[in-house]
């Protein structure tokens, strides 16, 4: 096959001839989408918001990863890779994001057959039918979609034959609020609250050193963070750290001796013994309503065990969490779980009332496929609400996606998806596991 020179299966309608596959998102997942569909000889265009590829990991690019390279390459990205003598990193170590975007994601990216297809600055804002709001039925599989991106210099459309929707979740962190809400006066004390991961030993430091800081949340990004301050309080010894919890304890960090990742495992067992130690401060069952500006710093109000309680902090990070931005597919058809706004095929494998230990069947196209015709969400933002996102899911989901979009089905079946356990299985209501 010769990759750079392209053509499109042949379409229904010759309204869609010529179009491209519309990828929404120049991440891991977005660019393995648009490997996937290169060897496929389907044409593409990628739309990334940001001014670089993998611009969300950017903002924690200092974060080391738990996952090691053998799980962190798409194979269709490491075949194009290796055509330009590219070698793959040692399997077993475990990069930073930093390290994931130069060793790994910008190489691809630059890659010609790639990189002419990329188009950055391009902030999609709305997805629809050319012609069409969401209520039309009459050839709408045959129609073009338009996306309404916003660009440098002005808000333009383009038309696509299908569109991925791999934008992640980012951008959309849950709320501090245990109702889903924001709380009560969170935009008098917003210049307080950091987002997830934080740099706090370097670009960061002088934001929390020597001041006290308080995580929300209970996953593995509220860990990473807090064994970063706990680092940081040892450099600067009146720093102080909290980490507050809805529940009365955190299981997607829990350590377990059966997780198959070690580094994921070691966040548990490192976070239990610092609040072992008095490093770190656990105020679980705590639930917030309202936040005071208060000085230089801010109270969190709320309510531990159902008695009234109060936190005062000079600095909140938000690891609470991510969910997606539905608002840009108003006019797309979906088909999404009530609780945690994935895709209805996968959320049974994904809710954390139901599942809370990331071992996820294989999934594809089928279990994708929106009632909007040959639209897909992937990667992250397929998770909606729920947590536990790794790599390899999306890789293959695209993989199957790519696969149907060129017409062979039988490949777009054969899903294979091994994950590394956590070796944390629990749904925390008493139930026992959820993988029995």
């Amino acid at each position: 096959m010769t990759i750079t020179q392209l053509t499109l299966p042949t379409m229904r309608d010759s309204r869609l001839d010529g179009l491209p596959v519309a990828i929404i998102g120049a991440g891991p997942i977005g660019l393995a989408a648009a490997a996937q569909l290169l060897e496929r000889g389907i044409e593409f265009v990628v739309y990334e918001a940001g001014e670089s590829v993998a611009a969300s990991m950017e903002a924690w690019a200092h974060i080391r990863l738990f996952s090691p390279w053998s799980v962190l390459l798409d194979p269709a990205s490491v075949r194009l890779l290796e055509r330009t003598g590219w070698s793959q990193p040692d399997a077993t170590e475990l990069p930073t994001a930093r390290e994931l975007i130069d060793r790994y994601l910008s190489p691809l990216a630059a890659l010609p057959e790639i990189g002419s297809r990329i188009r950055l600055g391009s902030d999609v804002q709305a997805v629809t039918r050319q012609g069409m709001d969401r209520t039309r039925s009459t050839s709408r599989a045959d129609t073009p979609f338009v996306l309404r991106i916003a660009e440098p210099s002005a808000v333009v459309e383009h038309a696509a034959r299908a569109v991925i929707d791999a934008s992640g979740t980012y951008r959309n962190p849950n709320s501090l609020g245990s109702s889903g809400l924001d709380p009560l006066g969170f935009g008098d004390v917003a210049d307080r609250v950091s987002p997830a991961l934080p740099d706090v030993l370097d670009t960061e430091r002088e934001r929390f050193a020597g001041r006290h800081t308080v995580v929300v949340g209970a996953g593995h990004s509220a860990a990473n963070t807090l064994l970063t301050l706990a680092e940081l309080a040892r450099q600067h010894p009146d720093t102080r750290v909290t980490w507050a919890i809805r529940n009365d304890r955190a299981v997607r960090v829990s350590a377990s001796a059966d997780d198959e990742l070690a580094a994921r495992a070691s966040l548990g067992s490192s976070l239990q013994q610092l609040i072992a130690d008095g490093a770190v401060e656990l105020v679980d069952r705590f639930e917030i309503g309202r936040l005071i500006r208060r000085g230089s710093g801010v109270d969190i109000v709320g309510t531990r065990g159902g008695a009234p309680h109060t936190i005062a902090a000079d600095r909140v990070v938000n690891a609470t969490g991510f969910r997606p931005d539905l608002a840009m597919l108003r006019e797309i058809r979906l088909d999404l779980d009530e609780v945690v706004e994935a895709p209805r095929g996968i959320a049974p494998l994904i809710d954390p009332n139901l599942h809370s230990c990331g071992t996820v069947e294989p999934h594809g196209f089928a279990e994708l496929q929106q009632p909007e015709p040959n639209f897909f969400i992937a990667g992250m933002k397929s998770y909606g609400r729920a947590p536990t996102f790794l790599l390899a899911t999306g890789y293959e989901q695209v993989r199957s996606i790519a696969a149907w979009l060129a017409g062979d089905v039988a490949a777009a079946r054969q899903v294979q998806l091994v994950l590394p356990a956590t070796g944390v299985c629990s749904t925390g209501d008493g139930q026992g596991s959820c993988c029995s």
